[in-house]
């Protein structure tokens, strides 16, 4: 008898989820208000790419070509942000979120020297470090998802693997930096006759359903998808940004 196979997702289809709710949520913050559907899809999109930043750490032969990649498409994407966003060419109360990515890829970098290092001093007070580090350069840049954004990039890097206590790791602080760091809307819910609220934030930790089912595996893989998931974000939000505006 042959046990059935075990569900997951790929690398590749973990990128085509995360592009989709990004799309979802940039609608409803653009050209469609009012549909909250659209931004409760959307808040699983973040933790996806955060999820995949530290993958692709991990897995790129050349982080200095990862980091300029960033760097130049964070710099292409800021004028289409600003537009999507604050409806003008200059926005600077808040930066696109590449900015984020890339603070957070200088933070993973800097813990993983720490660790090939072998001193577990080093280890600790880098780690420690750069979550104050990381969530003052999060809040004083004003980078998309601020703080939080920086830190919940860390918690995939502490917490990274299968083991029960690692996904528990995961969970608990991704609830602390949605539901109380982050907190925002919620939702009034009558149930058994005693009122809760919901955070609409707090559905970002729906996005470990498809990050848990990840395994390893790249899926489709090839510089023309790669440059596709890097265009996407400058792309569409120039197309709503321009949409919005006219």
């Amino acid at each position: 008898m042959h046990s059935r196979p075990r569900p997951e997702i790929s690398s590749a289809s973990l990128h085509i989820l995360a592009m989709a709710f990004m799309l979802c949520d940039h609608l409803w913050g653009t050209i469609v208000p009012g549909n909250d559907w659209l931004t409760c899809i959307g808040r699983l999109a973040f933790p996806i790419f955060a999820f995949l930043l530290v993958e692709g750490y991990f897995h790129t032969s050349d982080l200095k070509g990862y980091a300029r990649r960033l760097f130049l498409f964070a710099i292409l994407s800021e004028l289409p942000f600003n537009l999507a966003m604050g409806s003008s060419l200059f926005y600077p109360i808040h930066q696109n979120v590449l900015w984020t990515f890339l603070m957070a890829l200088g933070f993973l970098h800097w813990n993983e020297r720490a660790r090939k290092s072998g001193k577990l001093w080093k280890r600790i007070a880098v780690g420690i470090l750069s979550v104050l580090l990381g969530y003052l350069a999060g809040l004083l840049t004003m980078a998309d998802f601020y703080q939080a954004g920086i830190l919940t990039v860390l918690v995939f890097y502490f917490f990274r693997g299968t083991t029960w206590w690692q996904r528990a790791g995961q969970l608990l602080c991704l609830w602390y930096l949605n539901v109380e760091m982050l907190s925002g809307f919620a939702y009034e819910l009558q149930l058994f006759g005693e009122t809760f609220f919901l955070t609409r934030q707090g559905l970002a930790l729906l996005a470990l359903v498809p990050i848990w089912l990840y395994r390893g595996r790249q899926g489709h893989h090839s510089k023309e998808f790669r440059y596709f998931c890097y265009a996407f974000y400058p792309a569409h939000l120039l197309l709503l940004g321009l949409l919005k505006v006219l």
